[in-house]
């Protein structure tokens, strides 16, 4: 175990695609908890990060104008709609902290986990901690039974125990994207960073919190097309470990 280093960064990213309900609440949560760590010490600076995914509503406007009135907030917008695996993708590879959140825009969790997050991190030396939700029935039995039955198959497929791999809530070393390149365009980018990062040896620890489902707006994350692009994704990454083995350990 190591001791806290407070002189790291932290950055929290948020893809979004026409979430203007959700904006200025998630940014707003994530700076009162940011403020408050680091006036604690538990970290030196943070950085809040919009990708907007070409977004069609005001969720441009909306992003522009927080990052206009805070130095801390950057907003990075898509051209053409990349879909979550795209967006996932340029958050990771546009933040600056030491430390990397990834979260939905309609906040699942209270953004009071984080620090609680963060000090799993350091204490246990981890490379990701990724939270699952104590209860699921929130968004609906048909989608519960959904993730159920993918986080089984992810199990069996990549032989990785994660509970609740799809969750939005994965706080990375940024560190460990010196190694891990994610490819997948659509939902199963969770997976792929949880798999990915297994398999090359890089530690992976869970902890629970309470989830609090979408009040506003639709998810699509059970639409056919994302299911079929979820097993294409899969099938691909698969056939692709084949040839992975986990990195020399460091001395």
């Amino acid at each position: 175990m190591t001791a806290e280093r407070p002189g790291e960064t932290l950055s929290i990213f948020f893809p979004m695609w026409n979430e203007d309900t959700y904006v200025e609440r998630a940014v707003d949560a994530a700076r009162v908890v940011c403020d408050r760590m680091v006036k604690d010490g538990d970290i030196e600076d943070y950085q809040l990060l919009i990708v907007d995914d070409a977004s069609t509503d005001r969720t441009p406007e909306i992003a522009d104008a927080l990052a206009a009135s805070d130095p801390r907030v950057a907003v990075v917008h898509h051209e053409h709609n990349r879909k979550l695996g795209g967006s996932i993708k340029t958050g990771f590879a546009t933040a600056t902290g030491d430390i990397v959140l990834y979260s939905d825009a309609d906040l699942p969790f209270d953004m009071e986990e984080l620090p609680r997050a963060l000090h799993l991190l350091r204490q246990y030396d981890a490379d990701i901690v990724s939270a699952y939700r104590f209860d699921r029935t929130g968004e609906g039995y048909l989608r519960a039974i959904y993730t159920f039955v993918y986080n089984v198959l992810i199990r069996w497929l990549f032989n990785v125990r994660m509970r609740d791999i799809n969750f939005a809530f994965k706080l990375c070393r940024r560190r460990i994207f010196e190694h891990i390149e994610l490819r997948s365009e659509g939902s199963f980018i969770d997976a792929e960073l949880i798999v990915r990062a297994q398999r090359l040896g890089f530690s992976v620890l869970q902890f629970g919190v309470d989830y609090f489902p979408r009040t506003l707006g639709e998810s699509t994350l059970s639409s056919l097309g994302v299911i079929r692009t979820i097993v294409r994704e899969m099938v691909e990454l698969r056939g692709e470990l084949a040839d992975v083995q986990p990195l020399p350990r460091a001395d």
